[in-house]
């Protein structure tokens, strides 16, 4: 079945520990596990430490979780693409230029937080209205091949990466 974890060859080497840290057997699954642990563990955090970074030149906390909303935009903005089967290559994005232009310290963290639930439903949306063919077209990002059930498992994967991140150097 085309939602379940897939192999080695849809996935290019740099996501490929953000798939295989993604929980469960469906892609769908996966996504709604892992914005589930980003809304507890961000939730969790005090109003007062959202501009909190652990160390100097380090994102804050709320720097943390807008990147986490940014990269969902793009990675499903990638897998909407590839499934309407768009060949064209997607470039990267460089999240360290992006993270600062955002200002965050003008939001708070309870608005970061319903945003991320908002963006999050629209990928659960899109991923839920693929079929199994649509999750198995490939398409070229920045530079690396991948499938669309890949870009689906690398998503969850990424925001766990980063909720460990969070409970390890920011909470720990």
């Amino acid at each position: 079945m085309s939602t379940a974890r897939p192999p080695l060859d849809e996935i290019p080497a740099f996501y490929r520990g953000y798939v295989e840290e993604a929980p469960g057997a469906d892609v769908c699954d996966a996504l709604v596990r892992a914005a589930d642990a980003v809304q507890a563990v961000f939730g969790a955090v005090p109003a007062t430490r959202g501009d909190h970074r652990y160390a100097p030149g380090k994102w804050t906390v709320k720097e943390v979780l807008l990147h986490l909303i940014d990269a969902e935009r793009v990675f499903a903005y990638r897998a909407l693409r590839f499934a309407r089967r768009d060949a064209t290559p997607l470039p990267g994005f460089d999240e360290d230029a992006w993270v600062p232009a955002a200002r965050t310290g003008r939001r708070t963290l309870a608005e970061l937080l319903d945003e991320h639930r908002a963006v999050h439903a629209a990928t659960l949306a899109l991923f839920r209205s693929f079929e199994e063919e649509d999750l198995l077209q490939r398409g070229t990002a920045n530079g690396n091949a991948i499938s669309v059930r890949a870009i689906g498992w690398a998503t969850a994967g990424h925001a766990l990466h980063h909720v460990a991140v969070l409970r390890e150097r920011y909470l720990g």
